[in-house]
């Protein structure tokens, strides 16, 4: 076999690997015994308007090179190129480079198309790239999706050079700093003044086209005051809503309108309200399955979403299940599982900041996180769609018991000790090791002082808790 370009094609291993995995939402076959027909341009409009791709003439549908006539293959990469730079055919015109190569003694033309930081169209219309079709756009919340999608920075690091100091939360940062410092006792953010934090965590920056400093869009959603965020998001909000017995309204809502750092204690507080508790055991560790997928599907929604999309987050409790959906930038369509993802953070400074105050882990756990523990809660898998809109759908089953199918009165497992209500509350902040102190575990739970002591008195009587350090720096644990 013979590669006449090999340094836009590849080598043919790759390019073997590439007819065996077949089309996809960033490759493209097509037959062309006769040059480029319609579809080929509509495959090149929706990969501008998607993430670009490959796309490959003289293969069928099902991999096999039957290539295009030799005698044809530069009319072909010609009429091609004419095409495209066009305005009529493709707008905003594009220049790409076929280039020919050899297979099994049969030609096939490669046109590799970057991903464009314009909408196209191809003969007016608008095609967007969905798995492996082409797909005619009109509406206009899908356009507007696309335009989103198609800005070539982060819209998180959008520079606001007239927000002031006034429109910051500064009150927050005592907490900010006691949270990284407890995930990470050395953090240089204990160290560090508040505004010094805040360059540390590139919240302010220098606008590239303006060379203005100022405070960026991640740092107004994480650390804005209300008036500020609506002022520059007017549509941001988090419905949180619960439709067990009234579906068609709802029997409880929760409207969060505020900053990051605020909405995740919140909707944490509302979902764990509506969730039915279960521990389970893990490598004679209990742990609180509710937590750990609530802070899972909070942080996802939160730290990933699209800010300045109109559509409105939500949050859904349902009798047999339970789903988010949130505005995206996304960067494939179709259902995410730990074998197929590939983590890309969508806002990656808001990602930082969460991580190190702990509301988030390594990029891409969560994922897993949910595949492993909603099967332990409910008997079946999560479903996290990636598209304009991401879903992530949590199935629920009030009567399935993992590790003993079997449950007491106030939702404990048989072989855990009952906890009381506030018991339970104690027990998961500790199990989430964000709060260090006493205090900070009265302020996360929403207990009471004197009542987090009795509740820790009972946890280490039970054997749930121990104490680690001393009784200035030490801190409770789970046992």
């Amino acid at each position: 076999m013979h590669f006449s370009n090999r340094t836009a094609i590849g080598d043919a291993k790759k390019f073997e690997e590439t007819l065996k995995t077949g089309e996809t939402i960033a490759v493209e076959f097509k037959r062309c015994k006769d040059g480029a027909n319609d579809d080929t341009y509509e495959t090149i409009c929706s990969f501008l308007n998607r993430f670009g791709g490959d796309i490959y003439l003289g293969i069928e549908d099902d991999g096999t090179v039957s290539g295009v006539p030799r005698n044809s293959v530069q009319n072909f990469i010609r009429n091609i190129i004419s095409m495209i730079g066009n305005p009529d055919i493709i707008s905003p015109t594009v220049y790409l480079s076929p280039v020919s190569f050899e297979y099994m003694e049969k030609s096939v033309i490669h046109i590799r198309v970057p991903p464009s930081s314009e909408v196209h169209t191809y003969k007016k219309v608008i095609y967007d790239r969905i798995n492996d079709s082409d797909v005619k756009v009109t509406a206009t919340g899908a356009i507007s999706s696309m335009y989103i999608r198609k800005q070539n920075i982060f819209t998180e690091k959008k520079v606001f050079p007239h927000i002031s100091d006034e429109d910051i939360r500064f009150d927050l940062f005592p907490k900010i700093r006691k949270m990284a410092v407890g995930k990470y006792p050395d953090h240089p953010w204990k160290y560090m003044s508040d505004r010094e934090i805040v360059k540390s965590a590139k919240l302010y920056t220098k606008d590239a086209e303006t060379e203005k400093w100022g405070y960026n869009l991640a740092a107004v959603m994480l650390l804005g005051t209300d008036e500020i965020i609506k002022s520059i998001c007017p549509a941001y909000r988090t419905d949180a809503l619960l439709r067990r017995i009234n579906t068609e309204r709802y029997d409880d809502r929760q409207i969060v309108e505020t900053n990051l750092i605020e909405s995740y204690d919140l909707l944490m507080e509302f979902t764990k309200k509506h969730l039915l508790d279960k521990f389970h055991l893990e490598d004679d560790r209990r742990i609180s399955l509710r937590g750990i997928i609530a802070r899972e599907i909070v942080v996802n929604m939160l730290m990933h979403r699209e800010f300045t999309s109109p559509y409105i987050a939500r949050v859904i409790i349902e009798k047999d299940r339970m789903f988010t959906e949130n505005a995206n930038r996304a960067f494939k369509i179709g259902k995410i599982t730990p074998e197929n993802l590939v983590p890309i953070p969508k806002n990656p400074t808001i990602a930082f900041f969460f991580n190190n105050i702990g509301y988030a882990d390594e990029l891409g756990s969560g994922t897993a996180n949910l595949y492993q523990y909603v099967k332990v809660y409910s008997g079946k898998e999560p479903q996290i769609i990636e598209d304009d809109i991401f879903k992530t759908i949590i199935p629920l089953d009030d009567n399935y018991s993992f590790d003993m199918n079997t449950r007491h009165p106030n939702g404990m497992i048989n072989d855990i000790p009952s906890l009381t209500d506030t018991e339970s509350k104690v027990y998961e902040v500790i199990c989430e090791g964000t709060a260090i102190t006493r205090a900070e575990i009265s302020f996360a739970s929403r207990v009471p002082d004197r009542s987090v002591a009795r509740a820790i008195a009972s946890l280490i009587e039970k054997e749930l808790v121990r104490r680690i350090g001393n009784d200035r720096s030490g801190r409770w644990v789970k046992k």
